[in-house]
């Protein structure tokens, strides 16, 4: 595959990835955080916020294609 055309893909997946996780994570914050103190609301936002980036990782691995020798 084309190392153009991996990248249009994966930079696709990635918009994809945040939106939807986004989604996801504020709507399961809404859910569940509502009579939470401030502290649960800061400890779940910042373990949120950073658990994307493993996933994201993953794709720019693969945008990047096989290593060169």
């Amino acid at each position: 595959m084309p190392i153009r055309l991996r990248k249009f893909i994966g930079t696709i997946l990635i918009i994809v990835l945040v939106l939807v996780y986004a989604l996801v994570a504020n709507t399961i914050a809404v859910a569940t955080l509502g009579n939470a103190p401030w502290w649960g609301h800061l400890l779940y936002f910042l373990l949120t916020g950073l658990l994307w980036v493993l996933p994201a990782m993953v794709i720019i691995k693969w945008m990047a294609g096989p290593r060169q020798r």
